[in-house]
């Protein structure tokens, strides 16, 4: 008789002691397929590996985690993600339940609430931390513009150029990466300026630190 299916998880957080807690947390219940440290890796192994549920960090390096599972269902992926953050912040856990999120949980909280998020989401359902459910409903209700969030107004491939402006690239070096042309990565970025009501790099990358579209 074989033994029963366990569930495949694929871990995404930047942050290694974050992880490595994590691993022995999940272990006696799921099989930990793969760890990656930022939202473009996530996209590589979710299609490599084909986990049965994702958890992922919100702010990651490079891409974060809701531009990530954005671009997953994009592609056709309907894998379930649950989101692991110390943002305690509605807009976030609004975002990623727009985006398609099965769950959303604060990390101080993953030792009583993460294991049950997962569980929820292999089942199909949608877990919230109880901490924000009230509020986050009570957001959604409003609508994305009453609610208040710039960043719904930013585009993916803007927040890719966001990315990697913070990280200190050029607009040359931007576009070669994301195989753009200068003028279009310029673009985007005075587009992003332009919507934001902002005037300086500076500002757009004190923007992108405070809305947690980046992480240092």
């Amino acid at each position: 008789m074989s033994p029963p299916h366990r569930p495949r998880v694929l871990l995404a957080d930047d942050h290694l002691l974050v992880a490595e807690a994590l691993k022995s947390l999940l272990t006696p219940e799921f099989d930990l397929v793969g760890v990656v440290e930022d939202g473009r890796e996530l996209l590589e192994a979710a299609r490599t590996l084909r986990p049965d549920v994702i958890v992922a960090d919100v702010t990651m390096p490079h891409l974060n985690g809701i531009d990530a599972l954005v671009r997953l269902r994009q592609g056709g992926d309907r894998v379930p993600v649950v989101f692991l953050t110390m943002h305690r912040d509605v807009t976030f856990a609004r975002r990623a339940l727009e985006a398609g999120a099965s769950g959303f949980v604060l990390k101080h909280s993953a030792p009583t609430e993460l294991v049950t998020a997962i569980r929820a989401a292999l089942q199909g359902r949608t877990y919230l931390t109880p901490l924000l459910a009230g509020e986050v409903l009570e957001a959604m209700k409003q609508g994305p513009e009453q609610a208040g969030d710039p960043v719904a107004s930013i585009t993916p491939r803007q927040r890719e150029v966001l990315h990697l402006l913070v990280e200190g690239l050029s607009a040359k070096e931007i576009a070669s990466r994301l195989s753009l042309s200068v003028r279009t990565v310029e673009f985007h970025k005075y587009q992003m300026m332009e919507t934001l009501g902002i005037r300086t790099n500076a500002e757009l990358i004190r923007f992108a630190i405070k809305h947690g579209l980046v992480d240092l």
